[in-house]
C-alpha cells in the first residue's frame, strides 16, 4: 500500500511540474509513514514539506495542490491535510483487509519479493579457529548471519553461505603441539604445560583419543621436546618464544605425522562445530579452506598481483609489504615475513580474491568485534587488485556477556574457561538463544539473561512471541473440539464485520510485514523482525483478551478465525526466518 500512494503522489507531482505549477527540477524520493494514531489516519506523507523551499510555496499550499492532482482511487476512503503540511490518507475498509486475502493466498511466503533479482551472494560468518569449541560470543555472529541469509533469500539474492576455516598458521600450530604434549604424557612422557598452549579439558579428550587410535606411535623422549627451548613465562620468560621452540620441536622429531596429528585435531574440532552449528539450525553450503590457498597457489597468485600493479614492495627488515596507505589505511601490512611465510593478512586477500573469481556480485563478512582493523586493509587488497571495494560489506558483531543471577561467565578459549555454545543450547534451548542473540543491532554490545530466556512470562520475549502462536493454536482446537471448522469462504466475505480497534490494530501490523522483511534485508537488520513480532504479538495478545472469537454470528466468528489464521501465519513466517520454532502448544 505505501508503493501504491507513493505512485499517487509522483503522478500528481509530475503534472504539477509539467503544467508548470510546481518549480523543481526533480522530484525527490516520497517516504510514506504508517499513522500511530487512526484517528488521523492510515498513512502519511511529508512531501509537501519538503519540496516546499525549492518550490516557493507554503508547505500546506502545496499540499492542497498536491492533493487536488490525486485522481480518485477506489482504495481510498479520504485523504485530509494536516498541521503545517501533512498528506494523510484513510483506506477504504475493502482495501485494508485485502492484506488478509494475500496472506491466505500466499501462506509460508508472504512478504517474500524478488528485490534482489538473483544477486549472487556469498555470506561468510562464524568462521571460527577450529582451536576450540564454539562459545557463546561465536554464538552470536551465527544467528545474525543466519538469519541475514535468511532474509536475503526471502527478498530474492541467490544466497551461498561459507564457513572459512583457519586450518592454517600459527594457532594450529598451537592447537596441534598443545594436544600432543598432552598425548605425550598418556605416553608416560611429562613435561610442564606451556603457558601459552590450549588447557581446556576437551584438549585432554582429544589426546585420549589420539592416544587410542594411535598407541605411542608420536611418543618421543621429553629431553628430544623441550630440547633448546627458552624458559617460559611462568619462569620468567617468554611464552611466545617458548611455545614457538616446542612447535619447532614437535615439527623437527615427527615429521610427516606433525599433519597427521595436525589434521586430526583440527577434523575432530571442525567435526563437533559443524554439529554445534547444525544442532543451532545453521548450515553451510561449503567449509572453505585456508590450506587450499595454498595448495591452489592462489597466495602466491595474489601477492604476485599486488607487486605488479607497484603496491607491494620489499623492506629493509625483509618483509614484503602491501603498500595499503596508499587507500586509506593507517599504516602498511606486511604479505610475507622475512622468513618466506605469509601472513594471515595475505591469506585474507587471497581468499576475497578467490571470492571474486567465483563470480559473487556481493560479498558480505560478518566478523567479531575485535576484527574491526582489518576492514580498511583488506578492502585497500581489494581496490589494489582493481576490484570494487563496494563489493564488500563486512558487518562487525559485538560481544556478549553471559549473566546468570548478576554473575558474569568469562569466556577464553585458550584458557579453556568458557561457556560453549552447545552449553547455552542446552541450558534455554536453540529458539530462545537465536532470538536473544539477534533482539539487538550486532554492532551493540549484549548482555544475555539467561534467567530470563528460560522464564516463561510476557517478560521473555520469545515465550511471549511463540505463545501468540500457541493460543491461535488453541483457538483452533477448540473449533475441532465443537465438531466444527473456519469457513474461509464466508469468512471473505464477512471482513466488513472486522471494526473494533483491535481488529483494524492488527490488521495494519499484519500490512507492514512485507515491507519490513524488504528493509530488514537491505539494513542487514533481523533484529527488526524479532521487534515485529513482540510488536505484533502484543496486539494479538490485546485482541484475544478483548474479544471473544467463537461468537455464534457466523460472520463475525468467521472473519474474526480468518484475521488470526493470517496472524499465525506471518508469526509462523517470521519466526521461521529467525531460525525459531512456532509451537502449537506450550
Amino acid at each position: 500500500m505505501k508503493a501504491h500512494l507513493a505512485t499517487l503522489l509522483e503522478a500528481a507531482l509530475t503534472r504539477l511540474k509539467e503544467n508548470s505549477q510546481l518549480p523543481i527540477d526533480s522530484i525527490p524520493a516520497i517516504k510514506i509513514e504508517a499513522i500511530k494514531n487512526p484517528k488521523f489516519g492510515d498513512f502519511s506523507c511529508n512531501i509537501a514539506m519538503t519540496l516546499a523551499k525549492q518550490a516557493r510555496c507554503a508547505p500546506r499550499t502545496l499540499a492542497e495542490q498536491v492533493v487536488a492532482e490525486i485522481a480518485n482511487d477506489p482504495q481510498l476512503r479520504k485523504i485530509d491535510i494536516a498541521g503545517p503540511g501533512f498528506i494523510n490518507f484513510t483506506l477504504e475498509h475493502s482495501a485494508t483487509t485485502q492484506i488478509l486475502l494475500n496472506i491466505l493466498q500466499q501462506k509460508d511466503t508472504f512478504g517474500h519479493n524478488t528485490s534482489g533479482q538473483g544477486t549472487k551472494v556469498l555470506i561468510e560468518f562464524v568462521s571460527a579457529n577450529p582451536t576450540g569449541p564454539l562459545h557463546v560470543g561465536h554464538g552470536r555472529g551465527a544467528a545474525y548471519g543466519d538469519c541475514v541469509a535468511n532474509l536475503l533469500d526471502a527478498n530474492g539474492f541467490a544466497v551461498s553461505r561459507e564457513y572459512y576455516v583457519n586450518d592454517a598458521g600459527r594457532q594450529m600450530d598451537i592447537l596441534t603441539t598443545s594436544t600432543w604434549i598432552r598425548y605425550l604424557a598418556l605416553c608416560q612422557q611429562h613435561m610442564t604445560f606451556p603457558d601459552n598452549g590450549y588447557k581446556g579439558e576437551y584438549i585432554e579428550h582429544i589426546a585420549e583419543q589420539l592416544h587410542q587410535q594411535h598407541k605411542t606411535a608420536f611418543s618421543h623422549d621429553i629431553q628430544e621436546v623441550t630440547h633448546n627451548t627458552p624458559d617460559d613465562e611462568s619462569r620468567g620468560g617468554d611464552k611466545e618464544k617458548h611455545i614457538d621452540a616446542l612447535i619447532h620441536n614437535a615439527k623437527l622429531l615427527l615429521k610427516d605425522n606433525y599433519r597427521t596429528i595436525s589434521d586430526f585435531v583440527g577434523n575432530l574440532i571442525l567435526d563437533n562445530i559443524r554439529n554445534d552449528l547444525e544442532n543451532f539450525g545453521v548450515r553451510f553450503d561449503r567449509w572453505f579452506s585456508e590450506r587450499s590457498l595454498f595448495d591452489d597457489h592462489t597466495i602466491e597468485q595474489a601477492c604476485t598481483q599486488l607487486k605488479s600493479t607497484g603496491d607491494s614492495r620489499l623492506g629493509d627488515d625483509g618483509n614484503v609489504w602491501f603498500l595499503s596507505t596508499r587507500y586509506g589505511d593507517e599504516k602498511d601490512r606486511v604479505l610475507i615475513r622475512e622468513n618466506g611465510q605469509s601472513t594471515y593478512f595475505a591469506s585474507d586477500v587471497a581468499y576475497h580474491l578467490n571470492k571474486l573469481q567465483r563470480g559473487f556480485d556481493q560479498l558480505i563478512n560478518i566478523w567479531g568485534a575485535d576484527h574491526h582493523g582489518y576492514v580498511a586493509r583488506v578492502k585497500a587488497a581489494l581496490q589494489a587488485m582493481g576490484q570494487e571495494p563496494k563489493q564488500l560489506d563486512i558487518l562487525l558483531v559485538q560481544f556478549v556477556s553471559l549473566f546468570r543471577q548478576g554473575k558474569k561467565a568469562q569466556m577464553s578459549t585458550r584458557s579453556g574457561s568458557f561457556v560453549t555454545l552447545k552449553d547455552l543450547q542446552d541450558d534455554v534451548g536453540k529458539d530462545a538463544a537465536r532470538f536473544f542473540y539477534v533482539m539487538r543491532k550486532c554492532e551493540q554490545t549484549m548482555d544475555f539473561d539467561l534467567d530470563l530466556a528460560k522464564s516463561q512470562s510476557q517478560d521473555n520475549p520469545v515465550y511471549y512471541v511463540q505463545y501468540a502462536h500457541a493460543r491461535i493454536c488453541s483457538v483452533f482446537r477448540q473449533l475441532q473440539e465443537q465438531k466444527t471448522d473456519i469457513d474461509m469462504d464466508l469468512g471473505k466475505k464477512s471482513l466488513s464485520q472486522l471494526t473494533e480497534s483491535y481488529e483494524t490494530d492488527l490488521i495494519m501490523q499484519l500490512t507492514a510485514y512485507p515491507e519490513l522483511l524488504k528493509n530488514a534485508a537491505s539494513r542487514r537488520e533481523p533484529h527488526t523482525v524479532a521487534q515485529y513480532l513482540r510488536t505484533l504479538s502484543q496486539s494479538f495478545h490485546t485482541y484475544y483478551n478483548a474479544c471473544v472469537f467463537l461468537t455464534d454470528d457466523a460472520e463475525l466468528r468467521n472473519a474474526r478465525l480468518l484475521l488470526i489464521h493470517c496472524t499465525r501465519q506471518v508469526i509462523s513466517n517470521a519466526l521461521t526466518l529467525l531460525g525459531v520454532t512456532a509451537p502449537e502448544r506450550m
